[in-house]
């Protein structure tokens, strides 16, 4: 800091991110420990420290990591709870670490990666795999040893695995761990580190480390931790890059003869600019390797994908996908199990909502509600192609898209567990976290005594919790970056009933009567007319701005014209606003903060009232809304549903009766 040390004296008054870096120049010039305490309040003890590392900055890391237990009874009493952190500090006589770790000699570790932070589109759904991954590893005889970061997640709970290591999910910390667990006894624990071999794992302690029920964050440790010589349970580290590699698992695809929308990987801006014409607009553009859906955007021209490398490319310092954006297509999930030859379906969710919104935010049904035999068999043979030539050893998800009545698209595949495991997990009655775990220890499909078909009499519809309610001026507007915070799940005999469970369940009660405004793209026309006429049907009163109300008069179904919000008062917004508008249906013409479809949305958001993004959703909405008329919907528990069934999730440690939430 090029300034006075008296000027850098009063700015520590001031408490600040720069504080900690000011401090320490203020000591390198010569500042007293008395005057940094008049100054800041800071207690002496703290400013001694960081005296000491301004005088040598590499004095804090000149001994060894150890790793200590955590005192969870504040030195009353001996505390029992199996939780560690790590720090630096001077070796023991015998020049090694002093660890405060208590193991079994008896028993071998299993290492399961959590998901570390919780944030949208890696939550609680990756805390539920580790948790059924860790009671796996302790039924079968081996020590489960987690490393996770957070501790609001019930994989740090204190009674769920042997050992919790609170470390962050990086390769360096979590090889430290791995190399204390790997040696035969405490005393001889050293650390690999940045720079050491990890040398000859004979009479290594620790089987393996699992990557796959974490998320994306541990998978993208998976390469490191087997270069330092730490096997990876369940799938291998080429499945691993086979699937994210876009050249390599598009070549595989070709391989199998299946289908796969135009893509093209750029490295700058003008390579995405020179390919995007050949892929084909509109385009679904995104930095390579991100999580959630983050910076995913779709473009439908040139100028829009110009605006969007101005944006997102000096931030993603990485490739650049793109891929075409298939319209009006219908989006299907698959979960399955894999012991690298045998290939076991546990479930096939159909999207409520068209492809292109994520799929954390998509409503889906189970099992699928319009999707024909033949395609279901098509989709359970590429599944079982994917996963074999993969060398899938544990979950798959596999994401398709449908176009048309019989083209079938590959979008990708995901060799760890997804979001969706959980809700199939409950939906099918079968605990896939803990199959696919006992599949990573070496048991084989045969031996899990599954179903051959899960398909069950009842209908599950999983939906997202959106947060737009708790922040002034969201819009609710989906798409493909994810912005759900939560998930629920209803469950009826029937797709309509227990779509309108779900919504209820998520916040968004539909409406039995009043006044529907529906206002849609010119392209949106069509179907919308369809859904105007179920809710005239139902006596709903059907408002609607001028273009959208033309043409459903056309069709004769009375609609009354309003105004745009640039047309002047008695406009939706102020329908909406003194309470005469009881459901929204709107899709948007443009996604700009200045358009209409946001401020109708904002203001449908701020009045508590539902609102329908996309034509698909909204004729789910109007057939929930029949079958809602029919009479108050019966309560069906999970126990109910799958009693009797061994094994199912209600007895594999899920909460009883909770949603599938993050």
């Amino acid at each position: 800091l090029d300034i006075p040390l008296e000027e850098l004296l009063g700015r520590l008054a001031q408490p600040g991110a720069s504080r900690y870096d000011e401090l320490l120049e203020a000591l390198r010039r010569g500042a007293t420990i008395e005057q940094l305490h008049e100054r800041t309040s800071i207690d002496p003890w703290f400013l001694h420290e960081l005296a000491a590392i301004a005088a040598d900055p590499q004095a804090p890391f000149a001994g060894v990591r150890s790793f200590k237990s955590v005192d969870t009874c504040a030195a009353e009493f001996a505390a029992r709870t199996p939780y560690y952190y790590s720090g630096w500090e001077r070796p023991g006589p015998d020049g090694r670490p002093t660890h405060e770790v208590i193991r079994d000699p008896d028993r071998r570790s299993v290492v399961i990666l959590g998901s570390g932070p919780n944030r949208i589109g890696q939550g609680i759904e990756f805390d539920y795999c580790c948790v059924h991954a860790a009671q796996t590893v302790r039924e079968h005889g081996r020590d489960a040893v987690m490393i996770n970061c957070n501790p609001e997640t019930v994989s740090t709970d204190y009674d769920t695995s042997d050992r919790l290591y609170f470390e962050p999910l990086t390769l360096e910390d979590v090889l430290a761990v791995c190399e204390l667990e790997s040696q035969p006894d405490d005393s001889s624990a050293g650390r690999a580190g940045p720079g050491r071999e990890a040398g000859s794992r004979a009479g290594s302690k620790l089987e393996g480390v699992v990557v796959q029920f974490g998320g994306q964050t541990p998978l993208k440790l998976a390469a490191g931790l087997e270069q330092a010589g730490f096997p990876i349970l369940g799938t291998g580290i080429d499945a691993i890059d086979l699937a994210e590699d876009r050249a390599r698992f598009g070549d595989l695809l070709d391989r199998l003869g299946y289908s796969a929308p135009p893509y093209a990987t750029a490295t700058s801006a003008d390579e995405a600019l020179a390919a995007a014409p050949e892929v084909g607009f509109p385009l679904l553009v995104r930095p390579s390797y991100v999580l959630g859906g983050r910076a995913m955007e779709i473009v439908y021209d040139i100028a829009g994908l110009q605006d969007y490398l101005n944006r997102v490319q000096a931030q993603a310092g990485a490739a650049i996908y793109l891929d075409r954006f298939l319209e009006d297509s219908i989006e299907v999930d698959v979960d399955a199990l894999c012991d690298g030859e045998a290939v076991w379906i546990a479930g096939i969710m159909q999207h409520v909502e068209e492809a292109g919104i994520h799929s954390g935010d998509s409503a889906c049904v189970l099992p699928p509600h319009t999707l024909g035999g033949d395609m279901l068999e098509r989709i359970r043979e590429q599944t079982i192609g994917i996963a074999r030539a993969l060398g899938v050893v544990g979950l798959l998800n596999v994401q398709f898209a449908i176009r048309g009545d019989d083209r079938l698209y590959v979008i990708e595949a995901n060799p760890r567990a997804s979001r969706t495991v959980p809700f199939v997990s409950k939906a099918i009655g079968m605990p896939l976290a803990k199959l696919a775990c006992r599949i990573a220890l070496g048991e084989r499909i045969g031996d899990l005594d599954l179903p051959e078909d899960t398909t069950c009499a009842h209908v599950c519809v999983k939906e997202a919790v959106l947060p737009f309610s708790r922040f002034a001026g969201a819009d609710s507007l989906l798409g493909p970056e994810m912005r759900s915070t939560g998930e629920v799940m209803g469950i009826a005999a029937d797709f309509p009933t227990a779509f309108a469970k779900a919504q209820a369940a998520a916040g968004a009660k539909l409406p039995n009567q009043g006044t529907v405004f529906l206002t849609v793209a010119d392209g949106d026309k069509p179907a919308a007319t369809g859904i105007a006429s179920l809710l005239h049907d139902l006596g709903f009163e059907i408002i609607a701005t001028r273009g959208t109300a033309q043409s459903l008069r056309r069709m004769g179904i009375p609609a009354t014209s309003i105004n745009k919000l640039n047309e002047g008062p008695n406009n939706v917004v102020d329908w909406i606003e003194r309470g005469a508008v009881d459901l929204v249906i709107n899709t948007p013409v443009g996604t700009g903060a200045r358009t209409d479809g946001y401020e109708i949305r904002s203001a449908a958001i701020a009045r508590g009232i539902p609102c329908i993004t996309t034509m698909s959703g909204g004729l789910a909405a109007a057939r929930a809304i029949i079958s809602a008329r029919r009479g108050e919907p019966a309560v069906v528990s999970l126990q109910e549903l799958h009693r009797g069934r061994a094994g199912g999730p209600m007895s594999a440690g899920g909460r009883a009766g909770s949603p599938s939430s993050r």
